[in-house]
């Protein structure tokens, strides 16, 4: 990934929040909606922006469309198998769930390697989007990246930055509008900023960063890290493991012991402001080498969605009953995607607290 300062972090800023903006006054005031739908349009938009440098093509339209039908494949947990179990990676035709599942995949590989292909061919230095970057970028030994390279790393941020961005906005939005103290808490805090604040000020703000982390603990939307396998004997707390010995780690256990977060299943987003969880405590981009590679991405525009949304729009949550959370494939997402109310631009409304519709 890019580094993440100066004109290039503002370029992204101002994308992110404008991108936010229209896809939010797209909405019909006084009709439900569902969270998770509009973070999915804006976390595409921005991906397909700031990633690819699309806007309005046939292309950015097909691969809008066939991802789409390519995540959904693997939506539910039993979907989701096709990943684990090789015995179901069989291709029996069109109609066969792996055999769509690799039609679909082809036809994005297909096109992306022609946006690749198009863009080494029309290649501009000044252009600021990701796609450019790695284009332009070069090793010690003054190789650039290979097009499968540059493929899989795009890959990697279509599905990674798309799909999981949005389930933890949708989550975000939830806690926030769920808890009146944590909604006055947050309002204060953007109260206090400028019109034409730079993207890094808001990124900053402790409540907002410290409700964004806890949102990710609660509930992390990737539940376990990637395989690891112990290459020699190990003891790892009083167990014995074999050479050869495949271990996976449990993000959602470990966010969810009491020693190091007291009452966990409560949101809390406090606690990150009064201490500092190491990288072992606190995971929800996984660790190490392996650690996801959107994460700068990921945590610059979740800031940035939730603030633009708190300042410009009116909303509130449309039922009161708690909102579970529920396996989307291999991610933990809020079961019926959050049902919200639009009530419209700016503060229409006087009040302290948000109020629940009764829908």
């Amino acid at each position: 990934m890019p580094p993440f300062h100066g004109d290039r972090m503002r370029n992204y800023g101002e994308l992110i929040c404008n991108i936010t903006k229209e896809a939010a006054s797209n909405l019909t005031v006084s009709k439900t909606f569902i969270a998770r739908k509009l973070m999915q349009e804006i976390t595409m938009q921005v991906i397909l922006q700031a990633v690819f440098g699309l806007y309005d093509s046939p292309r950015l339209s097909q691969i809008r469309s066939i991802l789409a039908d390519w995540l959904e494949l693997t939506a539910t947990p039993l979907r989701a198998s096709l990943l684990f179990l090789l015995w179901l990676q069989k291709d029996w035709g069109a109609w066969s769930p792996w055999g769509q599942y690799q039609r679909l995949l082809k036809q994005l590989d297909e096109l992306l390697y022609a946006e690749i292909a198009t863009r080494r061919a029309q290649l501009d230095p000044n252009r600021t989007d990701i796609l450019t970057l790695m284009l332009l970028a070069q090793d010690e030994e003054g190789q650039g990246m290979t097009d499968q390279e540059i493929r899989d790393e795009l890959m990697t941020m279509l599905v990674a930055g798309h799909e999981t961005t949005a389930t933890a906005l949708a989550w975000a939005v939830y806690w926030v509008y769920k808890h009146p103290e944590v909604y006055q808490k947050l309002m204060q805090e953007l109260a206090t900023l400028e019109a034409d604040t730079d993207p890094m000020t808001i990124f900053r703000l402790p409540y907002l960063t410290a409700v964004c982390q806890e949102t990710l603990r609660i509930y992390p939307v990737a539940i376990f890290t990637t395989f690891r396998r112990t290459k020699q004997p190990l003891e790892l707390q009083g167990y014995h493991l074999e050479a050869g010995t495949m271990i996976q780690g449990c993000i959602y256990l470990t966010h969810q012991r009491e020693d190091l977060y007291p009452e966990p299943k409560k949101f809390k987003p406090e606690r990150f402001l009064e201490r500092q969880y190491s990288p072992y405590e606190y995971l929800p981009f996984g660790g190490g080498s392996r650690r996801c590679l959107g994460m700068a991405l990921a945590n610059f525009e979740m800031r940035l969605v939730l603030a633009t949304l708190l300042s410009n729009f009116e909303m509130e949550l449309a039922e009161n009953q708690p909102v579970k959370p529920k396996r989307r494939g291999i991610t933990l997402g809020p079961a019926g995607g959050v049902k919200m109310l639009m009530k419209g631009e700016g503060k229409q409304v006087e009040k302290k607290y948000p109020s629940v519709a009764t829908v």
